[in-house]
């Protein structure tokens, strides 16, 4: 059964997170619609706050038991009900004589009767307990193979893959990382750059924002010392890869609750890459439309229902 909310704040993210912690569930449990949007006013007057209208799924109410009609008020209910004519009482029968109780005679003491001795019980024996069958034995699973490193090929003296590994280095080592970069040409002017090391986690950040910060800068400084124009996509650990997949199953799910609803939902900010990620997974859907709203850095994707 689904259940909705309306809850306000000053701009639709305070609005949507005070109704998801009203409501204790996570961004992706729920569909939110905008009511209305924020308004600053004008020096304090005619602010309006932005509302947002909150769509989850509840679980349906049990009916409650119902309780079984006690006899008696079934017989109360099934005796005729009186009528304004005055009924005859039946005559009282005359009552018979009552029988005098002889007189008690004294009792007479009994003789103690001695206990029988009762005879002990033999033990039941005991029903035998069923044999528990003994567990299959688990075979021990084959150790997994330790992936082999991959190999890179050394950069050519005075190539742009040469340049972007300077770079890189260059700002990894500021950074206080000692992640080494591993640049291969791809196809036509783009390079495909890898992190290996340790600890690349904070390299990557939330949501991939550092390991956007990277690739932003390699992108301007190498191609200010190349001629015409070069792509450079920087990854660590395959991130991208598995954020495009984690990306492409979170706009499913999402568009099947737009078709259920048949109501648009406005998806979390996300940056140009993965805004496209959203449009090329949704694009085939039918009943399904996608557009972006907003402004960078909190401009999101909104899918919508169509006929």
């Amino acid at each position: 059964m689904e259940k909705s909310i309306i809850t306000s704040g000053s701009t639709i993210d305070l609005a949507i997170e005070a109704a998801l912690n009203q409501l204790g569930l996570d961004r992706d449990s729920v569909s939110v619609q905008v009511l209305q949007q924020a308004k600053p006013g004008f020096l304090g007057f005619g602010k309006t706050p932005a509302k947002v209208q909150v769509t989850y799924e509840a679980p349906d109410p049990t009916p409650a038991p119902v309780a079984p009609k006690s006899a008696l008020g079934a017989a109360s209910r099934s005796k005729p009900k009186a009528s304004g004519v005055p009924v005859k009482k039946p005559d009282p029968k005359p009552e018979a004589p009552k029988p005098v109780a002889p007189k008690a005679e004294a009792p007479k003491a009994e003789k103690p009767v001695a206990p029988k001795a009762e005879a002990p019980k033999a033990d039941k024996p005991a029903a035998p307990k069923a044999e528990r069958k003994p567990r299959p034995e688990r075979k021990p699973e084959a150790p997994k193979e330790p992936k082999e490193p991959k190999v890179f090929a050394p950069a050519e003296p005075g190539s742009v893959e040469e340049k972007i590994e300077q770079f890189l280095k260059g700002l990894l080592e500021n950074m206080g990382s000692q992640a080494v970069p591993h640049a291969v040409k791809g196809e036509g002017d783009t390079y495909h750059v890898e992190l290996t090391g340790e600890d690349l986690g904070y390299l990557i950040g939330r949501r991939g924002d550092t390991l956007d910060a990277i690739q932003h800068l390699c992108n301007y400084a190498v191609n200010r010392d190349v001629e015409g124009h070069v792509r450079i996509n920087v990854d660590a650990e395959d991130y991208r890869r598995k954020r495009e997949e984690s990306l492409r199953k979170y706009a499913r799910k999402k568009a099947q609750q737009v078709l259920k609803a048949r109501r648009r939902t406005t998806l979390e900010p996300m940056n140009a890459y993965e805004r496209h990620v959203i449009h090329a997974t949704l694009q085939e859907m039918d009943n399904i439309t996608t557009y972006s709203t907003g402004t960078e850095p909190n401009r999101r994707v909104v899918v919508e229902y169509v006929r």
